[in-house]
Formats: structure tokens, C-alpha cells, sequence
């Protein structure tokens, strides 16, 4: 077992859930066997799950981002679109992995990779909403990292996204 240790108050992201705080550590007897286990409250959801210490890092839970990492972060949301060719239900699928692997990279990729044709009124609905969920994800940690909140931190994305973002020849000639 490694030295994953968290402690209550600590805020952590849940790869399905997004973030939440550790309220407290409970043992419980569960069919004969003493399993302790993290209690993770999800204030936005109103929900609580318990998480046994044991499978705790296995199942993707872990401390909120570093710094370090916000700057990878910001990096990825800069970084050129990949455009993915081919079936549409098969990149849904990618894109729902990167989003519930719990990796923070991954879901600024998703983002970044999606918010390409975000104002196509012909995007499909399930394109838009793997979209929102992602962003939504990854803004819910920067809150809660930089210590603002969700809307500051939607905006600090679009606004990193939309920087980088090539504009069209009328856009560039207008402005």
C-alpha cells in the first residue's frame, strides 16, 4: 500500500463525481470483515459516498491538483485541437474515458478538443453534452485549487481556450 493518506477536511477529486471534501473516516463491520473507509461529501450532487481506504487511489480518488499541474493545464488548453476522424460513438467513448479517468490532463484535452465547434448550431446534442461535462469538471477543480468560483473558473478556461483560438480572416480584418 502506498502512503495515500487523506485527511478530513481535505478536498479530493472522485474520477465519476468531480470534487469533494473528505468528512471523515468510518470503520464499518461489513459481512465479517472491519473495512475502513473515506467518507467524500459532494455538496453540488448533495451526496455522500464511502470509498474503503484499501481501494482508495484504485479507484481514482485523489488530492486536488498541484500548481504545477494547473500550468500543464493551461498549457493542453493552448495547445492545438486534435481533431479525431472516424465514428463519432467511438470518440464518444474516448472522450468519456479521459473524462472519467480521473486525470486532469486528459480533461483539459477533452475540452480543449471539443470546444473547437462549440457555437455549431449542427454539433450534436451528445457532443455538446460530453462537452459541458468536461468543462464543468475541469472547472470545478480549478475552483476549488485557485479558490474562486465555478463561474470565475468556467471563464478563466474560455477565455484561455478562446486566446489561443485562431480567428477568421473578417474577425482579424474587423478588429
Amino acid at each position: 500500500m502506498s502512503d495515500f493518506n487523506l485527511k478530513t477536511g481535505t478536498k479530493v477529486v472522485y474520477p465519476a463525481h468531480g470534487v469533494g471534501e473528505v468528512n471523515g473516516i468510518e470503520t464499518q463491520v461489513i459481512g465479517g470483515s472491519e473495512i475502513t473507509a473515506y467518507v467524500v461529501v459532494f455538496e453540488k450532487d448533495k451526496m455522500k459516498l464511502r470509498i474503503p481506504v484499501v481501494r482508495a487511489e484504485s479507484s481514482g480518488l485523489r488530492p486536488l491538483c498541484s500548481v504545477n499541474e494547473l500550468d500543464k493545464v493551461r498549457s493542453t488548453l493552448k495547445g492545438r485541437a486534435r481533431t479525431s476522424r472516424g465514428m463519432w460513438s467511438r470518440r464518444a467513448k474516448e472522450y468519456e474515458s479521459k473524462i472519467n479517468s480521473g486525470n486532469i490532463i486528459s480533461l483539459a484535452e477533452v475540452v480543449r478538443d471539443l470546444h473547437k465547434n462549440v457555437d455549431d448550431p449542427d454539433r450534436s446534442y451528445s457532443e455538446r453534452v460530453i462537452y459541458e461535462n468536461a468543462l464543468h469538471r475541469l472547472a470545478g477543480e480549478i475552483s476549488a485549487v485557485e479558490n474562486i468560483d465555478i463561474l470565475q473558473a468556467t471563464s478563466f478556461l474560455l477565455k484561455t481556450i478562446n486566446d489561443n483560438t485562431p480567428r477568421k480572416k473578417s474577425e482579424e480584418e474587423a478588429a
